[in-house]
């Protein structure tokens, strides 16, 4: 008898790793297809029976690493903390019939933030860029550093309305005394990473992520992140020193040597969207001419043509 493929093989692994959940014997979720996967968890698009709506359901596929456990659970208590639009709800939390830990959130529908920003003017990307610096800012409140900030974090739906996804890797640091569940700054949590341990994404970590030192990622690293993303919304635009000088230093090697907080990065993009100097960069007297002019066109070329027309009627009247 001959072999199975391994695309057969594959199939049957997937089969094996499917949660056994229906929605019969009183489970309230039942699964349909299968709508995302990463490193820790499968997202299903499943049915919630009691209140008749599709929910995402992020589960771990089998087995169920321990240490994984904890980091889906964390990331769900991370979730339930941050009641912002710009991310995403969680409804219901529990263990599948096969006994794996899930959480429920909200079904997401639109594009990824690259390819949604296709052919779109820089003006409106900016915009959305914007809308992304909201729950990361609202987050940072909360105690909470993301740590995995790209595009393909980030959802814009059919509306406009901007969610960032992904908090599986997320750190919780010192925020209120009297907010329950939240440890200091010094405090690595179960699910966390030592020294030496590398959690991220390639282009869009900070350096200091990327050599693992744990003790230094705090909201200035998620700066670096969107500076990354920034400057990904800029690519093929001439869109000038000044945006260009933004972007840079929010994804400066040195941390000291960025914005201090996303709130800072994204008053800078207003600024420029509002042809107002930028703090990240020192004009020059052409550069500031030329962005006053872009500043006040319309006015500009009306007192020009008023200017002009003044001057041929002196003429006329000379010759005549």
């Amino acid at each position: 008898m001959s072999g199975l493929s391994d695309a057969a093989l594959e199939h049957l692994r997937r089969l094996a790793a499917e949660p056994e959940a229906d929605g019969e014997g009183g489970f309230r979720y039942a699964l349909r297809e299968e709508v995302g996967r990463g490193g820790m968890g499968v997202v299903y698009r499943a049915r919630d029976r009691e209140l008749g709506r599709d929910v995402a359901l992020k589960a771990l596929p089998a087995p169920a690493d321990p240490a994984l456990v904890e980091r889906l659970q964390r990331e769900a208590r991370i979730l339930a903390r941050l009641d912002h639009p710009g991310v995403v709800p969680v409804h219901d939390a529990g263990a599948l019939p096969d006994g794996r830990p899930f959480y429920v959130m909200k079904l997401v529908r639109g594009e990824r933030l690259d390819a949604w920003a296709r052919g779109r003017a820089l003006a409106e990307r900016l915009r959305t860029f914007l809308r992304v610096c909201e729950p990361v800012a609202f987050a940072h409140a909360r105690g909470v550093v993301h740590r995995d900030l790209k595009p393909q974090n980030v959802m814009v739906g059919a509306f406009g309305e901007v969610l960032v996804m992904d908090w599986g890797v997320a750190r919780l640091r010192a925020v209120a005394e009297d907010d329950p569940g939240v440890a200091t700054s010094s405090t690595i949590h179960a699910g966390e990473t030592a020294h030496g341990t590398v959690l991220g994404t390639p282009g869009f970590m900070a350096p200091e992520q990327a050599r693992g030192e744990v003790h230094r990622v705090d909201e200035r690293t998620d700066v670096f992140a969107l500076g990354a993303i920034l400057r990904g919304l800029m690519a093929g635009e001439p869109h000038g020193r000044a945006l260009a000088a933004v972007a840079a230093k929010a994804a400066a090697p040195e941390p000291e040597a960025r914005y201090a907080a996303v709130a800072d990065l994204a008053a800078d993009v207003q600024r420029w969207l509002d042809g107002e100097p930028v703090s990240a960069h020192r004009e020059s007297v052409a550069e500031r001419a030329g962005r006053l002019y872009r500043r006040y066109q319309t006015p500009v070329l009306l007192v020009l043509a008023y200017l002009l027309m003044r001057v041929l009627l002196l003429l006329f009247q000379r010759d005549g």
